[in-house]
């Protein structure tokens, strides 16, 4: 049923992939399809952290990429599994990679745990309501 599935996560909150990683990881290998574990570097982040020169913005990508290599070799018996790291606004950046890399289904967790509301995080929000495949939200 699916063949790509997508995991957003955010390298710094563990609360964004400790819930979905397990359930992206159980699809992938029931479907037998593919894994890509993906983070965005945003505007904001590239901004304070890189100051918009173009070699801390390459380090940035780097530190990123590895972080997720690491992450994704951690993972036991995995099925196929890829990593991207994409850059600026967070869901818009998620929807537009998933739809280059074929993505047919987003996996992500609905907001941080220390948040005590029903309501779903602005970022899973926006992939909701705009992307183009399908999207499981994973509550802790």
């Amino acid at each position: 049923m699916f063949s790509h599935i997508l995991l957003p996560l955010d390298l710094d909150e563990p609360s964004s992939w400790r819930a979905a990683l397990p359930v992206a990881l159980s699809l992938a290998r029931h479907f037998r399809a593919r894994l890509t574990l993906y983070t965005v570097i945003s505007n904001a982040h590239a901004a304070a952290k890189a100051e918009w020169s173009a070699i801390g913005y390459r380090e940035l990508l780097s530190v990123a990429e590895a972080r997720l290599a690491n992450l994704a070799s951690e993972i036991r018996e995995p099925p196929e599994i890829s990593t991207r790291v994409g850059s600026g606004n967070i869901w818009r950046s998620i929807i537009g990679d998933a739809r280059e890399l074929g993505a047919d289904l987003i996996v992500m967790s609905a907001h941080r745990p220390e948040m005590k509301d029903y309501l779903i995080g602005a970022h899973a929000a926006g992939v909701v309501r705009h992307a183009d495949c399908s999207v499981f939200i994973v509550r802790e």
